[in-house]
């Protein structure tokens, strides 16, 4: 009775301060910062990682702008104004032109023909049709990715170079427009469309306007709480957390309807509200706790969205706890159920037709869902694991097509970095210039490197006979050092930036092995993102397996405890891991690749799973209880 009279007495005030923290729990979750930082996809404490890393900090976090102008060698002019104007942006570095390299090389006596090589697959391409602008982003450049691209975009517009006359390319452009993409705002509509569809079947089942709309509002505010708690605990949106808004809704909407239905059941009790909670918490309790176990257990990951996924899941499901265990009985205290309107959504569906059905025919039941685990599970040895920013842009999109006109008409994005350590000994500058050259004619010979380039790019292939030409040479190389991206630490690390073909027939993992074996030189570390991401790829994929397997022993165990029997336990996990087993199996058959937003399905899905199952054994076991009959309690449970 103290339950009841607690929501007699307070449950307007609940749903007024619902209604009232709304606007300002919707203004927090719009300031959520979003970041698809490709680096952040690579495991944080591994070999890779760690390599990558010590390369930026000698060489930046180079990030590069390519504008690719269609004709554009026959207008130089035009080129170079626009590589003015976009240099003129607090966020850019520098810009290379066709032009201004071609005059540091004159500078440096390199041959004319040579020049020309040089440059093509970089800044011109071979049919001498297309120009390049190499634009590198300062530090407040790679902050603001998504700015600096509007603003090179604006500078463009200016010069009149728009449509297909010009396209942008590079991991700033890509991760600009993965941000939009997953951007609050962008992804409002969709999220539009999901309340109106949670919002035709809810009415559909309790055929009252005014317990519908305030039962979707509860779950919009439980949506909000939790964005807002990710913003104030310093997280950021990203392409995985996409999934939480709708992982949230489908959580709070069950357990409310839960909720709705054990008050329902409860209606010719004295204390409809008491008796229906006295029931439901158990079971909501339960199916929260495993869910969270196993959504917490992604926080193992060494990749930084899996683990801010399993951050903001877990506490995405205990404020879909509280508010579908915690406020839908003030809903249903102000705007009771009518008992006329009790079980009409079963009379429209003939839910106990279905469920004597179910019960007059399990073991067909079970053997035709036990076959088709085991056809569809034989594919999950075929199941392969595929991490490609660009497979989240949309296929007609303008920066995908941008990306790969620029790949086939100019130049390469990815590249493998090298990195030559010449260490502390005394060696003259020619002869590490010499010592790189060898290394880039070694790169070079794999089919898979389309162009390379070093501090060595810019010299002369011979050196000027007289010793001070040459020494004037050296001098205004030493004098440019600090202005260059190809030495570090007083040039003792040299590196080689070698293009990477984007038709390969060979994965960059395996470039990157062969790469190795042929420059077999300890002191030459190769590293790069693309290269890297591939070769975590497969790590990716067994650290969430494992990490769900830890999972799913976890609430088998929680389960067992729950139900005070081992066998029930087990057999309960059964359903529970089918879906799971069915849908992943069909994508192992399909050779469809498994990318980390999918593999967050199976944690949201085994919560779905463990969730319905909680709420049948815990009324299967009240029920056997009293009938001592298996068929009929669960049938009774079913209902």
């Amino acid at each position: 009775m103290m339950i009841s009279s607690f929501y007699k007495k307070y449950s307007r005030q609940l749903i007024w301060g619902v209604f009232c923290t709304l606007p300002i729990l919707t203004f927090l979750a719009e300031l959520l910062p979003s970041n698809n930082d490709i680096e952040t996809w690579l495991p944080k404490d591994s070999d890779v990682r760690i390599v990558y890393d010590r390369f930026k900090a000698e060489f930046g976090a180079e990030e590069v702008v390519l504008v690719a102008v269609q004709q554009g060698l026959d207008k130089p002019l035009l080129i170079e104004a626009t590589a003015s104007r976009i240099e003129a942006l607090p966020t850019v570095r520098q810009c290379w032109t066709p032009e201004r390299l071609k005059n540091i090389l004159n500078e440096f006596k390199v041959e004319t023909e040579e020049i020309d090589r040089r440059l093509n697959g970089l800044l011109i391409n071979s049919e001498k049709n297309v120009a390049g602008i190499v634009v590198l982003l300062s530090d407040a450049g790679i902050k603001d990715r998504a700015g600096t691209v509007e603003g090179i975009r604006s500078k463009l517009e200016y010069n009149q170079l728009t449509g297909k006359e010009v396209q942008l390319a590079g991991a700033p452009v890509v991760i600009a427009e993965l941000d939009r993409l997953g951007s609050q705002k962008t992804n409002k509509k969709f999220f539009i469309i999901t309340l109106l569809i949670s919002l035709g079947l809810l009415y559909y089942s309790f055929r009252e306007w005014k317990k519908t709309l305030a039962t979707l509002g509860l779950t919009v505010w439980a949506i909000n709480l939790t964005t807002a708690l990710i913003y104030l605990g310093g997280g950021e949106m990203n392409f995985i957390l996409g999934a939480l808004s709708v992982m949230v809704l489908v959580f709070t909407l069950a357990i409310s309807i839960h909720v709705h239905h054990y008050v329902a059941s409860c209606i010719d009790e004295k204390d409809p509200i008491t008796s229906a909670l006295r029931i439901a918490w158990k079971p909501c309790f339960l199916a929260t706790l495993t869910t969270t176990i196993g959504l917490f257990s992604l926080t193992v990951s060494q990749i930084g969205p899996v683990v801010q996924f399993g951050y903001a899941a877990s506490v995405g499901t205990f404020v879909s706890l509280i508010t579908g265990l915690g406020l839908t009985p003030a809903v249903l205290t102000i705007w009771p159920i009518d008992p006329k309107m009790v079980h009409a959504a079963e009379s429209r569906w003939d839910f106990q037709r279905c469920a004597n059905w179910l019960i007059d025919h399990s073991g067909r039941v079970s053997i035709a869902t036990t076959v088709l685990v085991l056809i569809t599970g034989v594919g999950l040895f075929n199941l392969r694991t595929k991490i490609d920013p660009l497979d989240f842009l949309p296929a007609e999109g303008k920066v995908i097509q941008d990306v790969r006109a620029v790949q086939d008409d100019l130049t390469e994005l990815d590249s493998i970095e090298a990195v030559v350590d010449f260490g502390d000994a005394e060696i003259p500058f020619i002869k590490k210039i010499d010592r790189v050259r060898k290394l880039e004619e070694i790169i070079k010979q794999h089919p898979a490197v389309r162009h390379t380039m070093s501090l060595a790019s810019f010299f002369p292939k011979q050196f000027p006979e007289s010793p001070f030409e040459t020494a004037r040479l050296l001098s205004h190389a030493q004098a440019a050092h600090g202005e260059n991206d190809f030495v570090s630490d007083g040039e003792r690390l040299w590196r080689i930036s070698a293009r990477i073909s984007s038709d390969a027939d060979l994965p960059q993992d395996m470039i990157y092995d062969q790469l190795t074996t042929m420059i077999d030189d300890p002191k030459v570390i190769l590293t790069g993102v693309a290269p890297l991401l591939r070769r975590a790829q497969n790590q990716i994929f067994i650290g969430f397996w494992e990490s769900f397997s830890m999972a799913f022993l976890i609430i088998t165990v929680v389960m067992i405890v729950s139900l005070r029997s081992i066998k029930a336990g087990l057999v309960a996990m059964v359903p529970n891991l089918t879906p799971i087993c069915i849908v992943f199996g069909i994508l192992g058959w399909y050779q469809i690749p498994i990318d980390i937003g999918i593999m967050m399905t199976a944690s949201i899905a085994l919560g779905i799973a463990v969730d319905g199952t909680f709420h049948f054994l815990v009324r299967y076991q009240s029920q056997y209880r009293l009938t001592k009959n298996s068929a009929q309690a669960s049938r009774d449970s079913l209902l």
